[in-house]
């Protein structure tokens, strides 16, 4: 029997049973989507481009798969979106930048293949910091996302279009990619669950590189299964990824249900107690979260790690070397087509010098093997802080400030380890507050395991925001932002 919650509020895997049951169809759920989009997206500004036509020929295709007795998989007839950094065939991917505006790759990037051979709906392209890098900024082709929760905050980056998309309920699922933080800090903000990957067991190829060594691709959804039957679409050895991994593709929802008496898990408490931004909420939300996890039967036990500031320093020597020697041309013959936050973060990787590079990878080294064979060894997972706080306001945002410095999700960057972000409170008006669960390299099956225990049992997963259909918000100084394809009103063209 289809459930009598409103068709926006079906999670993947409870669509996923209607469909198959012939309760609803694609074509039904999709429409849905769209008319999500239209009456909210004017004023959250998560999507850069609709693509009306290609979400209904995907929906029929699905359908008519489903009445020809196939079955491509979980995200068969579930709409959903990509980060506009995603090259699909045919489709404008921006960048969410002036450099790349009018840009239609002709193939799509791995991640798009998967998702549409396994026969899920593109409802489009959803807004990024520009080069997954500078923001949130209005001086772009089209204006920084806005968090559902409230309309006046940021939704931290870089890939927010895609949880705000997810958080406001305009699709159930919407890929990102994670550098320093860029899927677990927009999750943490928008309060949504956002799953970083094992480095190498999503293929990369197609999406816009911010650093090579750092980059993850992932998704963001609305739960932790949601989250592993999309996982299980797009996880996959690419030949043509030279960071992919060889590895088997589990059943990522085959532990979901399981109880967690018997593992053991880390907690990193005087990681990010002392951080000058850590706030009150959020550390009474992260030892609640330690000890509800207790309470389900693990073993939770407080653990020492290398100083955060020595993951930071190196995250950032690494990616902004990568990221300049990515954007060193266009930095040179087109510096006045990049917004101001991107360039000023893009060009500092010039003044980094080869023995900075070189010390970077060593400590890198250094931070793996202290993650992976002493805490790791003998814990099966660890709790940690994603947000310290709660998302800022764009009015207490100048020109040249970034938002990230509450988000604590760049370990985990340069130590490759699956990490999960999950909500798990709110502060006392109403926003997101968040930790990770991160495991052993290619466990992203424990870490779902116990995202979904903590999730069942928190009582924080079946609140949402509430958006009323016209919202005045703060304004800052902007250009038009959105061209034609993207105002919504829906379109006709993906182009």
């Amino acid at each position: 029997m289809i459930s009598s919650r409103p068709l926006n509020q079906m999670s993947i895997a409870d669509a996923g049973k209607a469909l198959r049951a012939g309760e609803i169809t694609a074509r039904q759920l999709t429409e849905d989507s769209l008319n999500q989009v239209a009456a909210l997206d004017h004023s959250v500004n998560a999507f850069v481009l609709v693509s009306v036509d290609r979400a209904l020929k995907d929906a029929e295709k699905a359908d008519a798969d489903f009445a020809n007795g196939i079955d491509r998989g979980p995200m068969q007839g579930i709409p959903y979106a990509l980060k506009d950094i995603y090259a699909t065939a045919g489709i404008r991917t921006t960048c969410h930048s002036n450099l790349f505006r009018d840009y239609v790759p002709s193939t799509d990037s791995a991640v798009a293949e998967r998702l549409s051979d396994g026969g899920g709906v593109l409802v489009g392209k959803v807004a990024t910091y520009e080069f997954s890098i500078g923001g949130p900024s209005f001086d772009l082709p089209f204006p920084p996302a806005r968090n559902p929760w409230n309309l006046d905050h940021i939704t931290g980056g870089s890939s927010s279009g895609s949880a705000a998309a997810v958080a406001a309920g305009m699709v159930r699922m919407a890929m990102g990619s994670d550098t320093g933080g860029s899927i677990r800090g927009p999750a943490g903000y928008c309060g949504v669950v956002g799953l970083k990957p094992t480095y190498g067991r999503v293929s990369r190829r197609g999406v816009f590189p911010l650093a090579y060594s750092f980059d993850h691709c992932g998704p963001l959804s609305r739960s932790v299964k949601d989250a592993a039957l999309a996982l299980q679409v797009i996880a996959g050895y690419d030949p043509l990824d030279p960071a992919s991994a060889g590895v088997s593709v589990p059943d990522f929802s085959a532990k979901l249900e399981h109880e967690l008496i018997g593992l053991r898990i880390a907690y990193t408490r005087d990681f990010y107690i002392r951080h000058p931004l850590c706030t009150a909420d959020a550390t009474k939300a992260l030892d609640a979260a330690a000890q509800q996890l207790a309470s389900l039967g693990a073993v939770v036990e407080e653990v020492d790690m290398p100083p955060y500031e020595q993951f930071s320093a190196c995250k950032n020597t690494i990616v902004l070397a990568e990221a300049y020697a990515i954007h060193e041309n266009d930095l040179n013959t087109r510096p006045y087509s990049y917004g101001r936050k991107a360039y000023q973060l893009l060009v500092s990787g010039a003044v980094l010098t080869a023995a900075d590079l070189v010390q970077a990878f060593r400590l890198r080294r250094e931070l793996s093997a202290f993650l992976n064979q002493n805490v790791l060894k003998s814990f099966d997972a660890l709790l940690a802080p994603n947000t310290l706080g709660t998302a800022t306001r764009f009015s207490d945002l100048g020109p040249d400030d970034e938002d990230l410095g509450a988000v604590l999700a760049g370990p985990f960057n340069v130590t490759g380890n699956p990490a999960l972000a999950l909500p798990i409170g709110f502060n006392d008006v109403g926003l997101p507050l968040s930790a990770q669960i991160v495991g052993r390299p290619f466990e992203e099956s424990t870490v779902l395991q116990i995202g979904a225990a903590y999730e069942a049992t928190a009582g924080v997963a079946e609140r949402h925001p509430t958006l009323a259909r016209d919202v005045p918000v703060e304004l800052a100084s902007t250009s038009d932002g959105k061209n034609s394809e993207s105002l919504l009103g829906i379109c006709s063209s993906p182009l």
